[in-house]
C-alpha cells in the first residue's frame, strides 16, 4: 500500500468519525483514532504515521518488539503514542513498558500490582485502560463488572498508574445496531463509577468500537476507535 493510499484512506475514515460525532452532537476532536498493526509490515505503519496518525496498537509484545523496538526510527520527530491493546501477560508487564506508552488492556489487580511495581523501579507513570468483560464469550478478555470495584479503587490508590480510560471487545455481530447496547453499557458503567469517586477527577476515555462498528461506538460515546481492517485496506471504505 501507498502512503498516498493510506492518506486516502485516513481522510476518507476521519471523514466518517466526523459525522458519526456530529449525528450524536459531538465534537469530532473528542474522538481519537488507532490504528491496529497487527500483522501488518513495519514500512506500511511508518507511512500511516507519516501521513499523520497519532495512535497505534499491537496485540503482541513479540511482534511489537520486532517492529517498534527501535522507538527513535518510528517516530521520526513525531507525537506518536504506541498502544498495548491485546492481553498481556504478568510476566511480559517489564518489556511492554519498555516499548508502550499506554496499557489498554489491564484486566485484573494482580496485572495492575506489577505494572505498578515496575512502573516504580523504572521511575515511570504508566498510563492505563481498563479492559471490561461484557460479552459471556469464553475468548474474551477483560474484568468481569464484579472485580471493577476493587481494580479501579486499587489503581485510584497507585503511585504510578494514572487511569486514562476504559476499553470493551464486545462479540463480532454482523448487524452495528446489535453491538450499540454493549457501547452504551460501557459508558453507562464509566458514569456510574464516576459517580462513586473511584476514577479521579475528570471524564475517562472510552477506547471502543472497530472497523464495522465504529460509527455506533462514537455515538454512544466512544472517545477513541481502534481500526484495522479498514485503515490498512482489508475492507472497503
Amino acid at each position: 500500500m501507498t502512503t498516498d493510499n493510506i492518506e486516502t484512506r485516513l481522510l476518507a475514515i476521519r471523514t466518517r468519525i466526523s459525522n458519526a460525532a456530529q449525528r450524536a452532537g459531538r465534537d469530532p476532536d473528542e474522538i481519537s483514532l488507532l490504528a491496529a498493526s497487527k500483522t501488518v509490515d513495519k514500512e506500511i505503519v511508518l507511512d500511516a504515521i507519516a501521513s499523520g496518525l497519532k495512535h497505534i496498537g499491537e496485540n503482541q509484545i513479540q511482534e511489537a518488539e520486532k517492529k517498534f523496538g527501535d522507538k527513535a526510527e518510528a517516530l521520526q520527530d513525531r507525537s506518536v503514542n504506541f498502544h498495548m491493546i491485546g492481553h498481556l501477560q504478568t510476566n511480559k508487564v517489564r518489556k511492554a513498558l519498555e516499548l508502550f506508552d499506554t496499557i489498554q488492556s489491564v484486566d485484573s489487580v494482580r496485572l495492575a500490582k506489577r505494572i505498578n511495581n515496575i512502573a516504580i523501579e523504572i521511575n515511570k507513570t504508566v498510563s492505563v485502560y481498563v479492559e471490561v468483560s461484557l460479552s459471556s464469550e469464553d475468548s474474551k478478555t477483560g474484568a468481569d463488572l464484579g472485580e471493577l470495584n476493587g481494580l479501579l479503587s486499587f489503581i485510584k490508590e497507585s503511585t504510578n498508574v494514572k487511569l486514562e480510560g476504559l476499553m470493551t471487545v464486545p462479540p463480532f455481530l454482523e448487524n452495528p445496531e446489535e453491538v450499540r447496547p454493549y457501547f452504551r453499557k460501557l459508558r453507562e458503567i464509566r458514569d456510574e463509577f464516576h459517580g462513586l469517586g473511584l476514577i479521579g477527577e475528570g471524564s475517562l476515555n472510552l477506547s471502543m468500537g472497530m472497523s464495522h462498528d465504529f460509527e455506533v461506538a462514537i455515538e454512544e460515546g466512544a472517545t477513541m476507535v481502534r481500526l484495522g481492517r479498514i485503515v490498512w485496506g482489508g475492507i472497503p471504505i
